[in-house]
């Protein structure tokens, strides 16, 4: 006997039988409505996608914070912006970063004529704290 079947009680809908309690069920059902077994598999729109992620970096930061790195010589932005501002005309700001030979040349010319001052203590607002100085 065919498991499809046209009934006459159902208004000519089509039918099947739960192969599990035999129980007269729609043919497009995938639950049984007597026993809620799944009788066919679930037929989804979208493509099952599986996801294989195997992550085995291990960090090796070996970087000690305060401590002269791969990146250079810690400095702290607002220490460097305050000798910036105030005594920038001597250089002061170059000689906290450790670049004397910049610091002498603001030094005999009053930071650039005041322009080289201006560019630094732009440049400085935009470095994060702390920076590194080779």
């Amino acid at each position: 006997m065919d498991q499809t079947t046209q009934n006459s009680q159902t208004g000519g809908a089509a039918t099947k039988f739960c192969k599990f309690c035999g129980a007269q069920i729609p043919a497009d059902a995938v639950l049984c409505t007597a026993c809620g077994r799944q009788v066919e598999e679930l037929k989804s729109k979208e493509p099952s996608v599986v996801i294989n992620n195997s992550n085995n970096n291990v960090n090796t930061n070996t970087n000690v914070v305060g401590a002269v790195g791969a990146f250079g010589y810690p400095k702290n932005k607002w220490v460097a912006l305050a000798l910036c501002f105030f005594l920038g005309f001597l250089g002061a700001h170059k000689f906290y970063e450790g670049k004397a030979g910049m610091g002498i040349l603001y030094l005999f010319t009053f930071g650039f004529f005041g322009l080289g001052v201006l560019i630094d203590f732009l440049s400085l607002l935009a470095k994060p704290n702390p920076y590194y100085v080779r």
